[in-house]
C-alpha cells in the first residue's frame, strides 16, 4: 500500500522527531524474518525505549537529511528496518542481541552520535554495559577504599579491646 503526499510527510515529521533525540542509529536489513520474529523484537525495543520502525529508504533518507547522522543515508538501500534511540547504546543492543539469534536479520552500520559505524563497530557498541551498569561499578569503584579503610578500623578496634580484656 502506498502513501499519499500527506502520508509521507507525516512520517518524515515523525522519523524526523525522533532523530532530533537521538544519540544511536543502527539499519538492518531484515530479510526473510517471520512476522512472529519481527513482532518479538519490536517488543524487545519497545522495552528498551527504542524506536523501532521498518521505513522506505526515501524517506529515511529525508528524515536524516541536515542532521549529524546525514552520512548514514548512503547506507540506506535495500529492505532496512531502522533502530533509533536516545541512550547511546540501546539501539545497537536490541539489534545486535536479535542478530545473535535470528542469523536473518544482518546487521548492516549504524552512526552514533554523528561518527559512522560499520557492521564491527555498532556489536562493539552494543557490548559495552548499560548506563545504570557503569553508575554501578563507579559506585563500587568508589566506596570499595572507604569499606576497606572501614573494616580496618574495626579490626583495629577489635584487637584492641581483647587486649584490654585480656590484660
Amino acid at each position: 500500500m502506498s502513501l499519499n503526499l500527506n502520508d509521507k510527510k507525516a512520517v518524515v515529521a515523525e522519523v524526523s522527531a525522533k532523530v532530533a533525540n537521538a544519540q544511536t542509529i543502527v539499519v538492518a536489513e531484515y530479510r526473510g524474518i517471520q512476522v512472529g520474529h519481527l513482532t518479538q523484537l519490536r517488543a524487545n525495543a519497545r522495552t528498551q525505549g527504542v524506536y523501532l520502525r521498518v521505513l522506505k529508504n526515501t524517506l529515511a533518507r529525508r528524515a536524516v537529511e541536515g542532521t549529524a547522522f546525514a552520512d548514514l543515508a548512503s547506507q540506506m538501500t535495500g529492505p532496512l528496518i531502522y533502530s533509533i534511540s536516545e541512550d547511546a547504546v540501546a539501539a545497537a543492543k536490541v539489534i545486535n542481541d536479535f542478530a545473535k539469534t535470528n542469523d536473518k536479520l544482518v546487521v548492516k552500520a549504524g552512526n552514533f552520535a554523528g561518527k559512522s559505524l560499520d557492521k564491527a563497530a555498532v556489536q562493539a557498541l552494543a557490548n559495552i554495559p548499560s548506563r545504570e551498569v557503569l553508575l554501578a561499578q563507579v559506585v563500587g569503584m568508589m566506596q570499595a577504599p572507604l569499606a576497606g579503610f572501614v573494616r580496618g578500623l574495626a579490626a583495629l578496634a577489635a584487637k584492641k579491646e581483647a587486649e584490654s580484656t585480656a590484660a
